[in-house]
């Protein structure tokens, strides 16, 4: 039913509504100060290249002269543009990172401190040569931790040591190695050989008194061609190299410049270099592109082997160590290495504090090998859990996850990533801890104790579920609101009953679609997972306040349903889909995916995540800060309290007021998944097989030339060996051409609201094989609600005071 008041033709502001909203690498060194950008036009300066600079590029990083340079020498020239762009395929890079097996390492301890300064007391220099030379000639990890204690002693820091082991110690052997590496391979690559080149060139800047200003290096240089060259591992320039480079363009107008990118170069980026090139054409009147920029996609490997006892293991996605609530896994025992732990673990907690280590960063960058974008360079709020593999037992499990690329990182940096990162791992085995017919949210004025399972509801995973609900009520009224084209069109189109809109109550809740995945190498590559709205008519017995405006026979309610599913449904799924509001719904249903699938692996095989499945015990993973003390009751009583009173309210052009009440729910108790064909992954998503490998080992890997970014990591975080060795394929079973059986609950049936829901079970919808499925994943999407009741009701109210 639908009831009405009279109320003024004009739209009334929603302000209570929206008070329940407010509750509800190059190798770059500068040895003096550069000229600024802005003030080299003005400044009489002059420049010229460094008497003996530079080595031959082949003796450098091929240990061999060649005679001649070769005609195919150098990078790709495209006529008509100054920027040119390598088609092929991804490749990586290696470079030795041995400093980072001791990432684990404490604050030394008096006793340590002592140690630390004991080999020549009262040299701190020879003291930390002596500990060098036995820890070289011992290779025991407890004297290369001495060493790193007698650097840290050497001079009295004053800042914390996690703080200079990570800013100064990594960050010194990141910046000598990183951008030599790249240098090497774009060496190798492109045939940079012969007498021509050269290596490590400097250029002298002077001021009109003969005085040098500034010191300028460049990674190589034709000695023919007069090309200046730039390496950028991570393709980002900065205004002081190009303020020095115009200087030089204007005192060695034979001179070209090409900057050298390991990845894409971003808007900011093009447009310096544009600039640039268009102030060298100025200068330099009928030549065209003297500034020119190259991309060729590279992923930077470093390479470590991690030692336990001394470096650092997180508890994400670690099945044998999730019992205590630190985050630091017990480095002896268990835990979980990689890339993304990195970025996640120098990620801010808040905007302020990602500004201050985005900025602190980019100082210490001094060679430009920070991964692109720096700390801040990544969008964790779109975080998700994207591949699961190597789940053989004491293996633990390899993970890779998706995430956007901030647009402006300087301005705006990412923060967050170990909210974020929390919450997929922690989401990942509340899914397996718990079965499946836990895994529902039901928010119905006429069912206050049937909420959301007790054990769910203690859980992060539960709680996004229940607040995704509550908010997919309010963008159904935003869509409705007949101030918006979409939502005048919406009640112009409902059926009217004496001249007034008519429709049924409506029971609406969220559920997956099929997601896309692929399942081997081992693992299960999941390619998109999307979330469903579904709606249908139903009643409660719970009553808002006001008089029946209607009451719609089955034509009418057709006719409505129809005008639902046509313009307000699509929106809100796309929104769902989309929309930052629903970012951690979507990430907890990624980890919903992949805990499935773990689920059907262990029941094939043992693996470490055997104690956690079915287990029922969600402790270790229970609602985190700020969410602690989160009450699925106090939200149920602030959602009946706006069914009730009547929070959502609009003024139709009639004299007659509509209040729309919102009902809904979250059912995740299926999952299923189309697994697609081989010929198809490979064709829709080429290289995605061997980024994601990558992303286990590289902190910077892009997938293809996309802003999108693969990171991950495993239980064992070692990269020495430069690619992980892919766990063993499954066996394929013969397609049989018949699908599997599964137990659907009624399509047709709708529980009253007394009514006990049958619960379906958490199978995927198919087999896994390269056999097409397309039947069997759609009808597993159409599960019934969990909670019975899930209901819109649109009301008008009759003044009783008129």
């Amino acid at each position: 039913m639908n009831r009405a008041i009279r109320t003024p033709r004009r739209w009334r502001p929603l302000a209570r509504l929206a008070a329940a909203l407010g509750l509800a690498g190059a190798i770059t060194l500068t040895g003096l100060p550069g000229v600024p950008v802005e003030d080299s036009a003005a400044v009489p300066t002059t420049a010229r290249l460094k008497p003996g600079t530079g080595k031959r590029c082949d003796t450098k990083h091929l240990n061999k002269a060649y005679d001649t340079t070769p005609v195919n020498s150098g990078f790709p020239t495209a006529p008509g543009t100054n920027f040119d762009k390598w088609s092929g395929d991804p490749k990586n890079f290696n470079y030795p990172l041995p400093g980072k097996a001791y990432d684990g390492l404490k604050a030394p301890t008096e006793a340590e401190k002592a140690k630390a300064l004991s080999k020549v007391p009262g040299d701190l220099r020879k003291n930390v040569e002596a500990w060098k030379e036995q820890a070289a000639r011992t290779r025991e990890p407890a004297d290369k931790a001495m060493e790193i204690y007698a650097r840290y002693l050497e001079k009295q820091r004053s800042q914390t040591f996690e703080r200079w082991f990570d800013k100064t110690y990594l960050r010194n052997e990141i910046n000598l190695n990183k951008g030599a590496a790249f240098e090497a391979r774009l060496v190798r690559d492109f045939r940079l050989i012969g007498p021509d080149w050269l290596c490590e060139v400097y250029v002298e800047i002077f001021d009109e008194n003969g005085k040098k200003v500034a010191t300028r290096k460049f990674d190589a240089y034709n000695q023919r061609t007069k090309e200046f060259n730039e390496f950028k591992s991570n393709s980002t320039l900065t205004k002081k190299q190009l303020g020095d480079d115009r200087v030089i363009a204007r005192s060695m107008p034979d001179h070209t410049f090409r900057y050298a990118g390991a990845k894409n170069f971003d808007a900011r980026q093009r447009k310096l270099i544009d600039d640039f090139n268009r102030d060298v054409e100025q200068m330099r009147p009928g030549k065209k592109n003297q500034v020119r920029g190259f991309q060729r996609l590279y992923n930077a490997i470093p390479q470590t082997t991690p030692i336990r006892g001394y470096s650092r293991y997180d508890t994400w996605f670690a099945p044998g160590c999730q019992g205590g609530q630190p985050r630091l896994a017990a480095a002896s025992a268990c835990g979980t290495r990689g890339p993304l732990n990195d970025r996640i673990n120098g990620s801010g907690r808040t905007p302020n504090e990602a500004k201050q280590i985005q900025a602190e960063a980019r100082r210490l960058d001094t060679r430009g090998t920070l991964p692109r974008g720096g700390p801040g360079g990544v969008d964790f709020t779109t975080l998700e859990l994207r591949y699961v593999g190597g789940l053989a037992k004491g293996k633990g499990m390899q993970y890779s996850m998706k995430a956007d690329m901030m647009p402006d990182p300087d301005e705006n940096p990412g923060f967050g990533g170990q909210a974020s990162m929390q919450l997929a791992s922690d989401a990942l085995f509340t899914w397996l801890a718990l079965t499946p017919d836990k895994f529902w949210v039901n928010l119905n004025p006429d069912e206050p104790h049937r909420v959301m399972d007790a054990k769910f509801a203690s859980t992060d995973a539960g709680r996004v579920l229940l607040e995704a609900d509550l908010r997919m009520k309010h963008d159904f009224y935003k869509a409705m609101d007949p101030k918006t084209d979409l939502g005048k069109r919406y009640w112009a189109a409902l059926p009217k009953e004496n001249g007034y809109p008519c429709m049924p109550g409506l029971r609406n809740w969220i559920e997956p679609k099929p997601a896309q995945v692929r399942e081997q190498d081992g693992g299960i590559y999941i390619l998109d997972a999307p979330l469903a709205l579904k709606s249908t008519a139903q009643k409660t017995v719970t009553q808002g306040p006001g008089e029946p405006i209607c009451d719609p026979g089955p034509e009418q309610i057709k006719a409505a349903q129809k005008v639902v599913d046509s313009m307000i449904v699509p929106e809100v799924e796309k929104i769902i889909n989309t929309a930052p509001q629903y970012a951690d719904l979507r990430r907890v249903y990624t980890s919903r995916v992949a805990a499935e699938w773990i689920r059907q692996q262990d029941a094939k095989k043992e693996s470490d995540f055997r104690p956690i499945i079915d287990s029922g015990d969600v402790s270790k993973w229970p609602l985190r800060a700020p969410n602690e003390k989160w009450d699925k009751d106090e939200l149920f009583q602030r959602y009946r309290k706006i069914y009730i009173e009547g929070e959502f309210t609009y003024d139709i052009d009639t004299d007659h007021g509509v209040t729309v009440y919102i009902v809904g729910g979250v059912d995740f108790s299926r999952q299923p998944k189309k697994n697609i064909s081989k010929v198809r992954f490979d064709t829709e998503n080429r290289t995605l097989d061997t980024t994601t490998r990558t992303s286990m080992q590289s902190d910077d890997t892009s997938y293809r030339d996309t802003d999108i970014l693969y990171i991950g990591g495993d239980s064992s975080g070692d990269t020495g060996g430069g690619t992980p060795t892919p766990t063993p394929r499954p066996t394929t079973p013969k397609p049989t051409g018949k699908p599997t059986p599964t137990a659907e609950p009624s399509q047709s049936h709708t529980p009253a609201p007394s009514e006990s829901p049958r619960r379906p079970g958490g199978d995927l919808a198919d087999t896994g094989s390269d056999t097409p499925v397309g039947t069997i994943a759609g009808v597993a999407a159409a599960v019934i609600a969990a909670g019975a009741g899930l209901v819109w009701w649109m009301r008008r109210r009759r003044s009783t005071t008129g």
